[in-house]
């Protein structure tokens, strides 16, 4: 069984946890599947919008298939919700991949 496999078995015993779904995201994107990639981007959102790890990554996706609107926006909700978490770090990526972008 590969990776994947695991991953969604694991989904299947706890359909809404973020961690998983993010490692799943995150084995579509290796495999060039940024649909599915995504999709389950898209349900971290849904089930768990605090999920400040969430916000680069689904970014950077966007960008990735040309769409720098959703990407910039992705950013700076991912920026707002680490700045309310206090996560300094998290904030400074977010607003460095934004920068990049938004010129």
């Amino acid at each position: 069984m590969n990776r994947l496999e695991q991953l969604k078995g694991l989904l299947a015993d706890a359909p809404k946890d973020s961690f998983i779904t993010f490692a799943i995201a995150k084995e579509y994107e290796k495999a060039g599947d940024t649909d599915e990639a995504l999709k389950h981007y898209l349900m971290i959102a849904k089930h768990d919008p605090e999920y400040v790890g969430l916000y680069y990554h689904l970014g950077k996706l966007y960008e990735e298939r040309g769409d720098i609107p959703t990407a910039i926006s992705s950013y700076e909700k991912g920026m707002s919700i680490a700045k309310t978490a206090g996560d300094d770090h998290a904030y400074s990526e977010l607003a460095g991949a934004k920068e990049m972008v938004d010129d």
